[in-house]
């Protein structure tokens, strides 16, 4: 049952970038500008090199990950969320330990595995306001 409107995502100084790249259906993260490893979310060290001050400059991502572990949520915590619905937990395949958390967008009752392949896809929430979710690879 869905109750209510979704909620938006409410973009800070740090996050912009990210939501603006969303709201255009590509995926970004943030590079340390220092040692070049990525992350999500930016932080105001880096986790990989610990500088204090990283200018993170957010670089679009292919958006294909596997899958590291999800849930199946039953019970609403959220206006605009028809339960039940799957969320997955995936690491994306430019750098280990490079995670994410989003809908998948197969049904809750897909058979899933750790290690399955995903691709990002885009959930159009708003206009120009969209958030990542993910699709298993080789389904439609």
């Amino acid at each position: 049952m869905t109750v209510g409107a979704r909620p938006m995502p409410v973009p800070d100084e740090r996050s912009a970038p990210y939501w603006k790249a969303t709201g255009e259906h590509v995926l970004s993260v943030a590079k340390c500008s220092v040692c070049s490893a990525l992350t999500h979310p930016p932080d105001v060290v880096c986790p990989h090199c610990r500088s204090t001050n990283p200018e993170f400059v957010f670089t679009p991502v292919s958006g294909r990950a596997v899958v590291r572990s999800w849930t199946v949520v039953r019970r609403s915590f959220l206006p605009g969320f028809e339960v039940p619905f799957l969320l997955v937990d995936v690491e994306l395949v430019e750098q280990d330990d490079l995670r994410l958390i989003g809908r998948l967008l197969d049904g809750p009752d897909v058979p899933l595995q750790v290690g399955n392949a995903v691709r990002v896809t885009f959930e159009d929430i708003a206009p120009g306001v969209a958030v990542p979710a993910f699709a298993l690879e080789g389904r439609s």
